[in-house]
């Protein structure tokens, strides 16, 4: 709509923290109706901007115009009063209420429950959003608690819509119905802000990009006249390497059995496992993949060891049964593994990078002597990480939480990586990081692979699986697929399988 006077307008935006500007003198124009891409790779001050646009957080310098009229945002109700609302990439819901208290307890004018689930129920079939206003939120698929919070934020009649990576844990059919809804949405004339690593996507939705780089805005363009390489070019500074699969991808012998895996779940809102088995061989990649929730996170603990299996068979690491056995043991097996979340179980928050090096590796890094913690080995194996997985940080060894998520990613699955592991297993390897990290990544575990070792993946990303893996096999409420090899799948055929359509669905039921 180019001859739509803005709805909203960032000016000269600069917000600093301590001596680092996360913003530094960005201008974001927004018109009514239109998709506008926020792009950039980690640490480049996306996160900061949106907080500002929506009063969570107030700029030290510039401000924000709303239909051309200049406008103070101290708080997120005032955002919402004024217009805007925001769909966070991680969830705020209360597992035990229902899907109607849940949005109740976020208005911010209290209303009946009852009158909050028939509004609910009105506005989630309009926008093609269906939802049961009286169902517990633990019961509810990841997809179906995002429409609550996109529903949620529509109650209450947005101008601009902002998304934050809104299709990462969504099946390929359920991101089609999101990008319905958007059409719908954008069709009354209301704008959409839209935040995304995945540039195939935004160069389908959105018309209007904007491109931050260290805190500045360095091109502004249509994202439809673009490529993604060229996208990323201009959000990294420099052509992102293309991934080179290397090898045969023959796979060698066994080196890690799951026989019949069947565990009930510590929480009582998880997921038990059901029958698990596969085999991963020396040399190959293994897909797992699934929406959020359907049992990978207790399957990464059954492999880790952080939870063990009823009898030693059921897990075996080159021959020798390991069920029984613990997470230290298993690493000096030849074992590595990277949790799904990398601040507060990959790495402890406060804690230097060389204190989280050895955390992870004090039983097979020889950073412990005779009792004596050899500190001149931790801060060489975090600068060898540093330097071989381009860890960006202020300071040679600063706390985990002062990393950028994606800086942190990388720290964390080089740190398992530089051991040569001869099994790997990692979920959510490129979760929430930007085009050129994901690529560094990547590319390191098919070198992984192709080196001799064996590796899973736990990933809902598939185009992600479908580059790296030989294999993929799907996980649906707890149960496993068969794993064909990745050259006789599509995209919606394995959606299919992660929403529970077919035999795996019929399995599980």
């Amino acid at each position: 709509m180019p001859d739509s006077p803005p709805l909203m307008q960032a000016e000269q935006i600069v917000r600093r923290f301590g001596a680092l500007r996360a913003n530094d003198h960005v201008d974001l124009t927004v018109l009514p109706g239109e998709a506008h891409a926020l792009l950039g790779e980690n640490g480049a001050g996306k996160s900061t901007l949106v907080k500002i646009l929506y009063g969570l957080l107030q700029p030290n310098e510039g401000r924000v115009l709303w239909q051309g009229r200049p406008v103070v945002l101290p708080s997120p109700r005032a955002a919402r009063a004024l217009g805007i609302g925001m769909v966070f990439q991680h969830f705020s819901l209360f597992d035990n209420m229902t899907v109607a208290e849940n949005v109740a307890v976020a208005l911010d004018r209290a209303e009946p429950v009852s009158r909050v689930a028939a509004r609910l129920a009105e506005v989630s079939r309009a926008y093609g959003l269906p939802l049961e206003p009286d169902r517990e939120v633990w019961r509810l698929s990841v997809g179906e608690r995002q429409r609550i919070e996109i529903v949620r934020c529509l109650m209450q009649d947005p101008k601009l819509l902002i998304l934050d990576e809104p299709t990462s844990v969504l099946t390929p059919q359920e991101a089609e119905g999101l990008f319905a809804t958007l059409a719908r949405i954008r069709s009354e004339g209301r704008a959409v802000l839209y935040i995304s690593h995945k540039l195939e996507e935004v160069r389908r939705l959105c018309e209007a990009a904007t491109i931050l780089r260290h805190g500045k805005v360095v091109a502004r363009c249509d994202p439809r006249a673009e490529t993604a390489a060229s996208l990323a070019r201009m959000m990294v500074g420099a052509d992102v390497a293309t991934l080179r699969a290397g090898g045969t991808g023959q796979a060698g012998p066994v080196r890690l059995a799951v026989r019949n895996l069947d565990l009930a779940p510590p929480d009582p809102h998880g997921t038990r496992l059901r029958g698990v088995s596969f085999e991963v061989a020396q040399g190959e990649i293994l897909g797992i993949a699934g929406v959020a929730g359907n049992g990978q996170d207790e399957l990464f603990a059954a492999l880790s060891g952080e939870v063990p299996a009823a009898r030693a068979d059921i897990v075996a690491i080159d021959g020798v049964a390991v069920g029984r056995e613990g997470i230290n043991d298993r690493r000096r097996r030849g074992a590595a593994f990277v949790p799904e979340e990398r601040l507060g179980h990959a790495t402890a928050p406060q804690l230097r990078l060389s204190d989280n090096a050895l955390v992870a590796g004090h039983a097979t890094n020889g950073f412990v002597r005779g009792g004596i913690l050899d500190r001149v080995r931790m801060l060489g194996w975090v600068d060898a990480v540093t330097s071989a997985f381009d860890v960006r940080k202020g300071t040679r060894d600063p706390q985990a939480r002062a990393l950028s998520g994606g800086n942190l990613q990388k720290f964390v699955v080089g740190r398992e990586i530089l051991r040569r592991p001869s099994l790997l297993v990692v979920a959510q390897p490129t979760w929430g990081v930007d085009a050129g990290a994901a690529a560094l990544i990547r590319q390191a575990l098919v070198d992984q692979a192709r080196g001799g070792a064996a590796v899973l993946v736990i990933s809902q990303d598939l185009d992600e699986l479908i580059e790296i893996a030989d294999r993929i096999a799907v996980i649906f409420q707890g149960r496993l697929s068969a794993a064909p090899p990745v050259a006789g799948l599509t995209r919606e055929a394995i959606g299919l399988l992660m929403g529970g359509a077919g035999a795996l669905a019929e399995a599980a039921a």
